[in-house]
């Protein structure tokens, strides 16, 4: 959430940050609401000043054994309700400049290039080469059903589109993939953690998948509960309105969790395959740090979310996104994009993001220094990486002329096996 502070001085500024995004924001309602809100404060503080003058009178009063007239307790009593009427509008206009301000994507940090959408994202490196094979390569969903570890077919028979079924060898490859991530990250100084995979309103509002992406949740109504889409949401609101010692600074969380979208908006994407299911598995990078350290911990963080793929020998380029296809709550992202030999294009396996104060402010989370100086500290985020797409790029990487598909050196201790056969198992 953006502080308002900023628009209140910067309103023009702000305002061309949002086009950049685009967004085109009126920002004159909330302005007029803003100084609502002060003046309503102003007179309750005066109200108040006139009931403790009167309180006092009546308090001298009664130590000198006189009874406080008629008018004076009236008086009393008629501030009493004015008082509450006015914290009645006042908590109104609170609630309209709330509502406002979640609705405002974050401000787009000063190297975030300008473009409408993903044609003006700026490539930053790419790692590894694309290989030449000497067959015709066949995509991810068809190497895996033919080698008897992926069924989609039975996946929508018992859930619907959109779901996979892992079988024999592809339970331990997945599995392996998961604590190699872990394991991997893990000996970068990420500490693991486990969370639920449901959470209350708070925290997707914490971290701004509410109100904004509502449509994409998916929702338990009985309970008021929501199934995550990424172990950020949980991660991040562990430390929802505490106070952290800069010597606590950073914090770096590695998480594993299965993960829930309703993909609401991809309609006829990606309909085959790993890539955008509604249920995959993701290991999640989390930070909180000093406001002053946070751009340099978004580099590093790029760098250990992209080194599983450097160790799994996976090509890859890194993307800076621009101002029109940075998400909602980001200040800066780069993507990391894997390299898909059957389908010859790089997807995106991850998104790392400074989101700055924007979720620190939606969830009261502080540093406090030696000076006992407080403020909002930074959050940052980033998937290291996907699951299900690290599959996906695996299968079609390392996959044979005979079928067969050829496991990554470092993952061999995990499963127990170098090669996944071309012979279907029931």
């Amino acid at each position: 959430m953006l502080d308002i502070k900023v628009i209140r001085e910067n309103a023009m500024s702000v305002k061309q940050a949002m086009l950049n995004r685009n967004k085109d924001v009126n920002f004159d309602q909330l302005l007029k609401w803003d100084k609502e809100r002060k003046y309503a404060i102003s007179k309750i503080e005066n109200l108040r000043l006139r009931r403790n003058k009167e309180s006092e009178e009546i308090g001298k009063l009664k130590k000198a054994g006189k009874e406080p007239s008629i008018d004076i307790l009236s008086e009393i009593n008629k501030l009493r309700d004015i008082i509450q009427e006015q914290e009645k509008q006042l908590l109104m206009v609170e609630n309209q400049i709330e509502d406002f301000l979640l609705g405002l994507p974050n401000i787009p940090d000063e190297s975030v290039p300008v473009g409408k959408d993903e044609k003006a994202n700026k490539v930053i490196r790419v790692v590894g080469k694309p290989k030449k094979l000497s067959f015709q390569p066949k995509q991810h969903w068809e190497i895996g059903e033919k080698l008897g570890i992926l069924d989609f077919a039975t996946a929508s028979k018992i859930a619907g589109s959109r779901f996979a079924i892992l079988k024999n060898e592809g339970c331990a490859l997945e599995r392996a993939i998961i604590s190699f991530f872990l394991d991997t990250h893990k000996t970068k100084g990420y500490k693991e953690i486990m969370t639920p995979y449901l959470v209350n309103q708070a925290s997707m509002r914490g971290t701004g998948q509410l109100p904004k992406f509502a449509e994409d949740a998916f929702k338990c109504h009985n309970d008021d509960l929501y199934l995550i889409s990424t172990a950020e949401i949980p991660v991040t609101n562990i430390y929802r309105g505490n106070i952290l010692d800069e010597s606590r600074l950073p914090q770096k969380l590695v998480s594993y969790s299965a993960c829930f979208r309703r993909e609401s908006g991809s309609y006829g994407k990606d309909t085959k395959g790993l890539i955008r299911n509604h249920q995959f598995n993701k290991v999640e990078l989390v930070k909180f740090v000093k406001p002053e350290t946070s751009n340099e911990e978004l580099e590093s963080l790029v760098l250990d979310a992209a080194n599983v793929l450097d160790l799994l020998e996976l090509p890859y380029r890194v993307m800076l996104l621009s101002t029109g296809d940075t998400g909602f709550s980001s200040a800066k992202t780069y993507d990391i994009e894997v390299w898909l030999t059957g389908s010859s294009m790089y997807r995106e396996i991850s998104s790392c993001s400074n989101f700055k104060d924007f979720q620190s402010r939606r969830m009261n989370i502080k540093v406090e220094y030696k000076d006992k100086k407080r403020e909002l500290l930074h959050t940052l985020n980033g998937s290291g990486v996907a699951v299900g797409r690290t599959f996906a790029a695996i299968l079609e990487y390392y996959q044979q002329e005979d079928g067969s598909v050829v496991i990554p050196e470092v993952l061999r201790q995990y499963t127990g096996f170098n090669v996944i056969n071309s012979m279907i198992v029931p």
